[in-house]
């Protein structure tokens, strides 16, 4: 059986593609934040690889934690299976932020850090942790090379999310085991890039930014303040597989009393930079408010516009 398709073949796939989307058979998948899901051609689409990249504390895990059950909660109509491979964090934790996330209690609060937590609280967790024992999300705690990642997204695939939308979060590339960290995200992108090709499969991976963006010459300068492709471990690989790269950025962290030549606020701001957007529009800057203690952002919008600010890019 030949491995090439016609162009006459392939161009069938497009138009069918077109139509499904006109009469929403396919429809993509939407996320709280109505600017994202604009930037990102209706929200998250099959087929696509969207990587979240950040420095340590900048919310990128948060962020993931948050997609998962939102693409639950918020597209109803989907039958949705969520692989995470949760490689940083003991899966316990990020069902903790779910939690807090639900009953908008922080997980010091939750954790009876400073004050033990009331009966009644623990009563409502009890009760939200049935709710979202529901939903369909299975964990992978131990860390894997990628052989077996790519094994356990196929078993999935085949069994478990058989006819339904798999979504698989990865977090994060830099924690998969490997003889050379380069080498390992290099194959792990080679091998999304074939998992993506599976139907009805998403794929979102957490990665690193250097600290190249700590530098004081970069810091002093505003018009290097933004990340840019560079700042993400293996860029190329990542770059080049990726449909989107979006990094997570908070100002606030590196000291910075303005943000960048247009001087944008850094006060419990989060910014997402979109240096990637394949087919879906110019690369932007998304604005958020800060409510990370409860593992959220917020889109900030003026009082004068009906929808979340956006800053593009020149």
């Amino acid at each position: 059986m030949p491995l090439f398709k016609t162009i006459q073949e392939v161009s069938v796939e497009a138009v069918d593609y077109i139509r499904k989307r006109k009469d929403h058979t396919i429809d993509p998948l939407k996320t709280r934040w109505k600017k994202f899901n604009k930037v990102c051609c209706g929200g998250i689409e099959p087929n696509m690889i969207f990587t979240i990249a950040g420095g340590s504390g900048s919310g990128k895990s948060a962020f993931a934690n948050t997609l998962s059950f939102d693409l639950i909660d918020l597209n109803p109509k989907q039958d949705i299976v969520v692989l995470s491979f949760s490689f940083e964090m003991l899966s316990y934790r990020n069902v903790g932020r779910a939690i807090s996330n639900k009953m908008r209690k922080t997980t010091s609060e939750l954790y009876s850090a400073e004050v033990d937590l009331s009966d009644e609280d623990f009563i409502q967790v009890k009760e939200t942790v049935d709710e979202i024992s529901e939903y369909p999300i299975y964990y992978v705690d131990t860390p894997m090379n990628v052989e077996k990642i790519e094994q356990t997204i196929k078993y999935f695939h085949e069994n478990i999310a058989k006819n339904k939308w798999l979504i698989v979060i990865l977090d994060h590339t830099l924690l998969v085991e490997g003889d050379s960290e380069r080498g390992t995200i290099v194959d792990l992108q080679k091998m999304f890039i074939r998992i993506k090709k599976l139907k009805n499969t998403s794929i979102i991976q957490i990665s690193q930014m250097n600290r190249n963006i700590e530098q004081p010459e970069r810091l002093n300068n505003p018009s290097s303040h933004f990340p840019m492709r560079s700042d993400l471990a293996a860029s190329d690989a990542i770059f080049q597989a990726s449909d989107y790269v979006i990094a997570i950025h908070r100002p606030e962290l590196l000291g910075l009393s303005i943000y960048g030549s247009r001087r944008l606020p850094v006060k419990n701001k989060i910014y997402l930079h979109f240096l990637k957007v394949r087919d879906a529009g110019e690369p932007c800057i998304l604005e958020f408010d800060n409510e990370l203690k409860y593992g959220n952002l917020i889109e900030y919008a003026l009082d004068t516009e009906k929808e979340p600010k956006v800053v593009f890019k020149n």
